[in-house]
């Protein structure tokens, strides 16, 4: 839904330039994945990933609602897209190894191909509802900025639910591996 309603606000708030300007905020918000994945695995093989995804959680929520707000008091410019953008790529970068490897520590060794299999299935679900339904909301509510702006308001209350979720989990239950070495190369 981010997705969708960002590019759709952009849109509304460049119009006659809005193909350079949703091109930019594309680069800016998949750029940290090209940049900072390497040192995401590095991040995540090192901390608990419990408590990462928490905080990447709460760092793709925070832009998500900032942006949302701007957008529906009708304050929003482009380049508070294109920082926000940034903004939640960059944690996006550090979420995507994380959560897939902490697959690993939910479930039995026995159970991780099904365990994969659903965690990839949930993804792509999600890539496939959320802009549809963005898509629904934005013009059921008009179409304008103030209507992408509740609609990013909307995905950023969702992040409330993996965050309570991970919150919810017993430690004690994981199969949490042992932190990497440090090392040359690492």
């Amino acid at each position: 839904m981010q997705r969708i309603a960002q590019d759709w606000l952009v849109l509304q708030l460049t119009v006659g330039s809005g193909a350079t300007a949703l091109g930019i905020t594309t680069g800016l918000q998949f750029l940290p994945f090209l940049v900072m994945t390497p040192l995401a695995g590095l991040v995540a093989d090192r901390v608990p990933k419990q408590r990462l995804l928490q905080l990447t959680n709460v760092g793709m929520a925070v832009p998500a609602l900032m942006l949302g707000l701007l957008a529906v008091t009708g304050t929003a410019e482009v380049w508070h897209v294109y920082v926000l953008a940034f903004l939640l790529g960059t944690a996006a970068a550090f979420d995507a190894p994380a959560r897939q490897s902490f697959v690993s520590e939910l479930v039995d060794p026995v159970d991780l191909t099904n365990a994969v299999g659903l965690n990839s299935a949930s993804f792509n679900a999600a890539r496939l509802v959320g802009p549809g339904l963005a898509g629904f909301l934005i013009a059921w509510l008009g179409g304008g900025a103030v209507a992408t702006g509740w609609v990013i308001l909307l995905n950023a209350v969702s992040y409330a639910a993996p965050i309570w979720s991970l919150r919810s989990l017993d430690v004690s239950l994981l199969d949490t591996p042992e932190p990497m070495p440090r090392g040359r190369g690492a």
